[in-house]
């Protein structure tokens, strides 16, 4: 274990002090590996910096009872299952939607970029948005607008030359904007809310992520099969959201109001190097994942697979990815530091888009077996990062805005450089030797980030 600080300084004057995780758990004798020490005077059911910039005083808590967290651990599940249906179910439908609405080769390419683009503009918003309504409260309206989203999204304009394209376009870029929201308040809560059960929440809201995919791959299809419509197969996927959105309603009404003050001092993570290293891994790790979730089943399908079969294998490896993202946050918090289980799933999943594109086509379910253990895993832990290198929900948050905004920002070039490639090639086989190098980098930079240290 490396224990030499990267960075060090005051918070004062918005400079980081790196500490290693062994420092900070001799702050605390007898807490659980991974467990920091409390801030004196910290009220822990504050410290989400969604909701406040700054240390409020002592006060009590605001953890309840058994049985709410309980619904509240099970809302922020069904949340997570609703996150990643707008990437894949558009996806398994892609070639019929862009014959039948006649949608222009940019178009395709813009409606898979513009969420994950999405994500990243919209991350730095949640914080304001939260420290001005709660946490909840602004968790309740991203999901209204998701589904509100997904029912505009397939609603066919009726102007002439236009069509469904530009409802296509707002109703994809809400539910972009939405789950930005949502992905940046999640880690939070569960941090907050969660403490001591970190792997096991991480693990469960991660694999509901993963399992959003997988239903959205696997049930687009055959929705359209059994209708004959592309836009019934995309509009069944607003009923789940709006079931959620109103289970979490109760949840978000009994949240009390806070009185929010001016941010002053505080962890700058902007300027601390374990942020940028955590925050370079999350950019690689959502190139892939979302040029998998854009692109796999038409490279299956242009390599002469069929639809429903295209389906059924992106959705076996989106089960893999659930395994591998319901055990791969535990064996991370486990783990002394991550630096081992980083560099594996970065090349894993490096390793398994690639040959998916140009691998033995006899082999493809191999492929996209290794695919989705590897995504899975690799998605999971990058997102635990945010919880193992912090000592509260008040930073975690701050991690979570900029590895967010910055990494999907970032990330959605992936999608782009897909379309563009395959656009001036005529073939995949450039976007796989991209992410052979995607692979490779996104292991070297989770190396740096799995080192056992905190932020701040």
């Amino acid at each position: 274990m490396w224990t030499t600080p990267v960075a060090v300084g005051s918070c004062n004057n918005g400079r980081v002090t790196e500490a290693t995780n062994a420092e900070a758990r001799k702050q605390r004798p007898g807490s659980p590996a991974g467990e920091a020490a409390p801030q004196a005077g910290v009220d822990p059911g504050a410290l989400v910096d969604a909701e406040i910039d700054e240390t409020p005083a002592p006060g009590p808590t605001r953890v309840g009872s058994r049985r709410q967290l309980a619904y509240l651990g099970l809302c922020l599940v069904l949340v997570g299952l609703n996150l990643r249906t707008v990437f894949s179910s558009f996806s398994a439908v892609l070639p019929e939607a862009s014959s039948q609405a006649a949608l222009p080769g940019w178009a395709v390419v813009v409606l898979t970029t513009v969420p994950v683009t999405l994500l990243g503009v919209f991350a730095p918003l949640a914080p304001v948005l939260a420290r001005r309504f709660g946490a909840e409260r602004v968790l309740l309206g991203a999901m209204a607008v998701l589904t509100a989203g997904l029912l505009l999204r397939p609603v066919d304009t009726g102007l002439p030359a236009a069509g469904h394209l530009p409802a296509l376009l707002a109703g994809t870029a809400a539910c972009g904007a939405a789950i930005a929201l949502c992905n940046v308040l999640l880690p939070g809560l569960v941090k907050r809310d969660f403490p001591h059960r970190l792997g096991l929440m991480g693990g469960l809201y991660t694999t509901a992520i993963c399992a959003s995919a997988a239903l959205g791959a696997g049930f687009t299809y055959p929705v359209y099969v059994a209708t004959g419509e592309w836009t019934l197969a995309l509009w069944f996927w607003a009923v789940p959201a709006a079931v959620v959105l109103l289970l979490f309603l109760p949840v978000a009404v009994r949240q009390p109001r806070i009185r929010h003050q001016a941010a002053r001092d505080g962890v700058n993570v902007w300027r601390s190097a374990v942020a940028w290293q955590v925050t370079l891994f999350m950019v690689l790790q959502a190139m892939m994942s979302f040029s998998v979730f854009a692109w796999l089943a038409p490279i299956l399908r242009e390599r002469g697979v069929d639809g429903a079969t295209a389906g059924l294998i992106v959705s076996v490896s989106i089960v893999l990815q659930m395994l591998g993202s319901l055990f791969a946050p535990a064996l991370a918090a486990w783990l002394r530091d991550q630096r081992a289980i980083n560099t594996v799933v970065a090349l894993m999943t490096g390793a398994g888009f690639a040959l998916s594109i140009f691998g033995p086509l006899e082999l493809v379910w191999v492929w996209a077996g290794l695919l989705g253990l590897g995504q899975g895993s690799l998605t999971a832990v990058a997102l635990t990062m945010i919880m193992l290198r912090t000592r509260d929900g008040h930073t975690a948050a701050h991690l979570s805005g900029m590895m967010q905004g910055v990494g999907y920002g970032l990330g959605s070039t992936g999608t782009l450089l897909v379309g563009q490639l395959h656009q001036a090639t005529g073939s995949f086989t450039a976007a796989g030797f991209l992410f052979l190098v995607v692979g490779l980098l996104a292991a070297v930079f989770g190396y740096r980030a799995g080192r056992d240290r905190y932020i701040g």
